[in-house]
């Protein structure tokens, strides 16, 4: 394999059209572009509708900071499972809202209605996203018998090594937000209101990075990502890949697959770009696919070189993950960065270096239809030959089915209580 594409934007080059374009205000690669991958400006602070056909944080344009949460179930029996569910939307609504997550009381004898630390701050456009996994569709509960076929056991895929601490749930609690206090104390609080009924498993924070309005945000290997995702604002797409048309109480909703990846940074950042650039199929700094000249322009998953070799290499990330080369499969990608230390690890691929290294990487959160026909159908085929699992290991692992839109009056997943 060649070291440097030479579709692919030199460093020299790159180095020089920066400076140029920054002299004219401008982003090379993407002066003439509107791009749809839409996140938010860093000072955003306004509210986000807690209510509506949808829940609030799937196609929501994405918060800077997320603070995730999966609870086992604790509650005695379906009225206390109910109960919980309305404490939480009550107390989601008014989060969201900016306000404490109950009224303020004055009894200095009890617990308070609120921890307090965000106290004083704006909403920062906070969301709360609530999914239902298997095990809320036990005996305990009378809903073994709704439990939808696409909410399945996620299999073991290739290279796992999930940790007890990481996987499973059976519900799931997502806030997303501008700080990640607001986004912290979100949880905290439905954490504590709900404490006899839902026990914590496991958290993950995560975070993206400050990018400018309609610019893709990098992950901790530099590359652009979520390039491909379907829009957002294109109602017919969202229809097809995203939102569940059954049973009643998931319509409008979809299915979250969230995955706790660890990156050996160490090991990938001793890579060669031109290597980088071959692993993913993309351009570093521009984002342009190899062969192409931008972010956006399709893939030539076709084209070849002198040699006959194809431009993208056949175990490239894009031509893996690409819906072309999956029956058409699509998924809503909504990841974050995370940043959890350090410790003592064992790489997974040759040196097999034992040595401290970053518990960094990615916190990957998509969205579909169905996870049979979108995540399983893709990562079945990635687990396998993707380039990029030398450098990758999936650590956590959850499926949740998140119900449709809250309406007024309504908590979260009524219509599965009949």
């Amino acid at each position: 394999m060649k070291d440097n594409p030479a579709s692919c934007v030199s460093r020299r080059r790159f180095l020089t059209s920066g400076i140029l374009a920054a002299a004219a205000g401008v982003c090379p690669a993407h002066a003439a572009e509107t791009t749809t991958i839409r996140t938010p400006a860093a000072a955003a602070s306004g509210i986000e509708p807690f209510r509506g056909a949808h829940q609030a944080g799937i196609i929501t344009p994405a918060q800077r900071h997320t603070y995730f949460a999966a609870f086992d179930l604790a509650a005695a029996g379906r009225d206390g499972l109910v109960k919980l569910l309305k404490t939480w939307t009550d107390a989601a609504a008014r989060l969201t809202g900016g306000d404490p997550a109950a009224d303020l009381g004055s009894d200095e004898a009890a617990p308070g209605p609120d921890s307090g630390e965000a106290m004083g701050l704006s909403p920062q456009r906070l969301t709360i996203t609530f999914g239902f996994g298997a095990g809320m569709f036990t005996n305990p509960y009378g809903l073994a018998s709704q439990r939808p076929e696409a909410l399945v056991d996620l299999p073991r895929f290739n290279g796992d090594q999930l940790a007890e601490n990481f996987t499973g749930g059976d519900l799931s609690v997502q806030a997303c937000a501008e700080d990640p206090q607001v986004a912290f104390h979100a949880v905290r609080q439905l954490a504590r209101l709900g404490a006899d009924a839902a026990r914590l498993r496991w958290v993950q924070s995560g975070f993206l990075p400050n990018t400018r309005p309609g610019e893709t945000p990098r992950n901790l290997m530099g590359f652009k990502d979520g390039t491909n995702n379907p829009s957002t604002g294109d109602a017919a797409a969202m229809g097809k890949f995203i939102w569940v048309d059954g049973p009643e109480w998931l319509r409008g909703g979809s299915y979250l697959v969230a995955r706790r990846i660890r990156i050996a940074l160490e090991h990938w950042d001793k890579m060669k770009l031109g290597f980088q650039e071959q692993t993913m199929g993309r351009c570093k700094y521009s984002g342009a696919p190899i062969g192409g000249a931008k972010e956006f322009d399709e893939p030539d998953y076709d084209a070849t070189d002198k040699d006959g070799n194809p431009v993208i290499a056949e175990n490239a990330h894009i031509r893996l993950a690409s819906h072309t080369n999956n029956d058409g499969a699509k998924i809503l990608r909504r990841p974050y960065s995370y940043n959890d230390g350090a410790n003592f690890t064992t790489e997974r691929w040759p040196p097999w270096r034992q040595d401290m290294e970053y518990d960094a990487g990615l916190f990957f959160l998509c969205y579909q239809r169905d996870p049979r026909t979108g995540f399983i159908k893709l990562f079945e085929k990635m687990a396998k030959f993707d380039m990029m699992n030398q450098f990758v290991t999936h650590t956590g692992s959850g499926l949740f089915a998140c119900p449709g839109g809250i309406g007024e009056g309504e908590f979260v997943g009524q219509k599965l209580f009949g």
